[in-house]
């Protein structure tokens, strides 16, 4: 499915901030639509795939729109920030490590179902690289373990709160939240997921089957409740995912630069030559993470071991936006 004539007509005519704007409407629009655990693993690969055509969008004619991300897409961390400023007596966030757009339908259907007031379902941007140290940096953070066992400190951008971070079900993530006003709760889900099935096989498929058991129970949304009583709730990520099993082969000269510059990642450290390529395959950052090279758009390549079906820290749509949801009951 390729983007309408006039689509393409109000994205190359808009400045960089009103064409975000409508990039990103757009692919909540296509991701927030209530799934069903029957057919999800298909219904989610179809939007992931038109996902795609603004992805395609964004690499062939409008890749001067991602050295505007950082400037017109508004990073969680300051949505964050900006929000904690917010005058409510208690609050709480809830941060699911690498939870993408695509996981957004259980959220919104869970609240709904279970008598949570939604009062904004948006998208907001990753650090770049979209990766999990990037955002802990912009939290003002060292790492995000620095959160385990309340010891996040007064340093970072969301105080004063009780912190933790931690793998646990969700049940005893429940029986952790104590009375404290605030609370900044990182849990390590689906991030260990993603890498645990990013290797050859159906890791996308895999992962939706488990979201849909983990976001549609009892005791996620008894832990979600518990985080709720008495604050207002944000539930959000650090970065998104790409679903890289789903990506096109990269042609042969391309595909020698991306696996000998990126090896079987989507971005790596330091000032280096992005090569001849028009459209670029890679871009370079040189923001407040350092310089970074990222690959750009939906190519994959061959390497050593093989490339994983799910990865972050690139350029593309579903690895750099993240869920934004507040609730409260």
């Amino acid at each position: 499915m390729a983007l309408g004539v006039d689509e393409l007509r109000e994205l190359a005519g808009a400045t960089s901030k009103a064409a975000w704007q409508s990039i990103i409407s757009r692919a909540v629009e296509i991701c927030s639509a209530p799934l069903s655990a029957a057919t999800a693993p298909s219904e989610v690969t179809r939007r992931d795939r038109e996902i795609g055509t603004l992805d395609h969008f964004l690499s062939a004619g409008g890749w001067d729109l991602w050295k505007r991300f950082g400037h017109d897409v508004e990073p969680t961390s300051d949505r964050l920030a900006r929000w904690w400023a917010e005058p409510y007596s208690a609050k709480a966030v809830l941060i699911l490590d690498g939870l993408s757009l695509r996981e957004m339908p259980w959220l919104l259907a869970g609240a709904k179902e279970r008598g949570f007031t939604l009062h904004e379902a948006t998208a907001t941007g990753s650090e770049l690289p979209s990766d999990t140290n990037s955002f802990a940096r912009g939290l003002g953070l060292n790492s995000r373990s620095q959160l385990q066992n309340n010891g996040g400190g007064s340093a970072h951008r969301l105080t004063p709160t009780k912190t933790e971070c931690i793998d646990l079900p969700w049940a005893d993530c429940a029986n952790l939240i104590d009375a404290s006003p605030n609370w900044l709760f990182w849990h390590q889900w689906p991030d260990s997921k993603i890498h645990d099935g990013s290797g050859a096989g159906q890791g996308l498929d895999v992962l939706t089957r488990d979201v849909a058991e983990q976001l549609s129970s009892d005791d996620f949304w008894a832990f979600v409740e518990r985080l709720a009583l008495g604050r207002r709730l944000i539930i959000t990520s650090d970065h998104g995912y790409a679903a890289t099993g789903l990506f096109f082969d990269a042609a042969d000269e391309q595909a020698n630069y991306l696996k000998s510059t990126l090896k079987s990642g989507r971005s790596i450290a330091g000032e280096i030559d992005p090569g001849p390529f028009v459209p670029p395959i890679v871009m370079q950052t040189n923001g407040s993470n350092g310089a970074h090279l990222l690959a750009v758009g939906r190519w994959k390549w061959r390497s050593q071991g093989g490339y994983p079906t799910l990865a972050h820290g690139g350029l593309s749509l579903l690895e750099v936006l993240s869920p934004f949801v507040e609730l409260s009951k």
